[in-house]
């Protein structure tokens, strides 16, 4: 390893991480993102089992050597924890974590903090079929998804979907005061929407006296930076986002069909 402008090299993987996110110029919430990802990394390193779950994003990762990246082992237990993690991650996402791990190995390498790339034997898993062209969810399949003991939030974005047939990213860029809830309907001036009985009854409950903000909300605070308009001036929570209710989507309907999207729902339109 060699030195370089901001003084010693990092001798803890962990430590590695925090400097390469420091100088990527990603948004905070970028950043965040990529540190999971990075330390999921650290326990294959560490041929230890990853969290999985929401202990995954809470998890710290186990401290180790950078240089373990240069160990002979260390391609190795990498190629194993993809495998593993085949196996019950979507493809897009396992694929975008190697892509990150091989963006900072590069970055460390260009520094001398690292040798070899532990990553130049590990390639990306082909993707699936898109998911518009999954079958519509049958008539017996909204049954059982509707009648999932899932949280009031999930419910209705999952009715308003289906009712709406309008695109995901519509329905996520809704905010309260775009709603005329008597009428069953966006109020003039925004994408026009129409939704039916199973949308009316759970709007207001999930509004509860919001009169503005995002309609759909994450269950936590947003990082900072995070635009005016993606924030809820009531609660401070942010607009929640696709990849997040697409998480959450197969979460839940993974207990009666595994393998369905989001945009099944609007196909069973």
């Amino acid at each position: 390893m060699t030195e370089n402008a901001t003084g010693l090299p990092p001798v803890e993987y962990a430590v590695a991480v925090e400097r390469y996110l420091a100088a990527s110029g990603l948004a905070e919430g970028s950043r965040r993102i990529y540190r999971i990802a990075l330390h999921t990394w650290a326990w294959a390193l560490a041929d230890r089992p990853a969290p999985t779950g929401p202990a995954r994003r809470r998890a710290r990762p186990p401290v180790l050597p950078l240089a373990l990246l240069d160990h002979p082992d260390a391609v190795g237990r990498l190629r194993a924890a993809v495998a593993h993690r085949a196996a019950d991650t979507d493809p897009r996402t396992l694929n975008r974590e190697l892509s990150t791990l091989r963006a900072a190995a590069a970055w460390w390498r260009a520094r001398g903090w690292i040798d070899d790339d532990p990553t130049a034997d590990l390639h990306p898993r082909p993707a699936p079929r898109p998911a518009a062209a999954a079958d519509p969810l049958t008539p017996d399949q909204l049954h059982a998804l509707f009648a999932l003991r899932a949280p009031l939030r999930e419910q209705t974005l999952w009715h308003l979907l289906h009712e709406s047939g309008a695109a995901i990213e519509t329905v996520l860029a809704l905010d309260t005061d775009h709603l005329d809830l008597l009428r069953r309907r966006t109020r003039p001036g925004h994408t026009p929407l129409h939704w039916r009985t199973g949308t009316a009854r759970l709007l207001p409950l999930l509004i509860a006296g919001r009169t503005e903000g995002p309609l759909f909300l994450t269950d936590r605070r947003p990082p900072a930076g995070t635009p005016a308009p993606d924030r809820c001036p009531y609660t401070g929570r942010a607009r929640l986002s696709y990849r997040r209710a697409a998480e959450l989507f197969t979460t839940h309907s993974g207990t009666i069909g595994p393998g369905w999207t989001l945009r099944q729902l609007r196909a069973g339109r």
